[in-house]
């Protein structure tokens, strides 16, 4: 008997050979990213790590976060239940980021107790935007933190192309 198409169903990971290592390409990037002093210089770098992202894995953390408790007669906790849940992390003006990370090691530098999904980086921004969150946030805890938002956010999610002329970057529909 076949599943009607509107059934959910889990579908495999699109990584399953996935060590948890980082794409040399994006690391690369990161680190020239990192390695910058001038803000100027940065913002020249900036778009090699988008172009990175576009074609990477970034791992999305997820966590178990306590869902009901029932608690008997006696004031004890009896049944407990959790969920799992990606992280969303708001920053000192209010607005919210989805953290993903470049490798394992970072992650559990952030927290060793969360699990990793692999994605595309570009579902990972999905991801962000459907949460309301206004920033994919990569590697938070290091070694180079890189913050995806606004149109970049958008760019990466919807799969564009990032075109350069000249100096300037824009994100271009295929």
């Amino acid at each position: 008997m076949s599943a009607p198409d509107n059934d959910r169903r889990l579908l495999g990971s699109e990584f399953p050979d996935d060590q948890g290592d980082d794409d040399p390409r994006l690391r690369a990037a990161l680190t020239a990213y990192a390695a910058a002093r001038e803000p100027h210089e940065r913002r020249a770098l900036f778009p090699a790590c988008l172009e990175a992202l576009g074609v990477s894995r970034l791992l999305v953390p997820v966590v178990a976060v306590l869902g009901e408790v029932e608690v008997g007669d006696d004031g004890l906790a009896r049944d407990k239940s959790s969920d799992m849940a990606a992280v969303l992390l708001t920053g000192r003006d209010g607005r919210t980021a989805l953290l993903s990370f470049t490798h394992t090691a970072s992650m559990q530098a952030w927290d060793p107790e969360a699990r990793p999904v692999p994605v595309r980086a570009q579902l990972a921004a999905q991801a962000a935007l459907q949460e309301g969150a206004a920033a994919l946030l990569v590697d938070v805890a290091g070694p180079t933190r890189l913050v995806v938002e606004g149109v970049d956010l958008e760019g990466l999610a919807r799969g564009w192309r990032l075109a350069r002329v000249g100096e300037q970057t824009a994100w271009v529909r295929d």
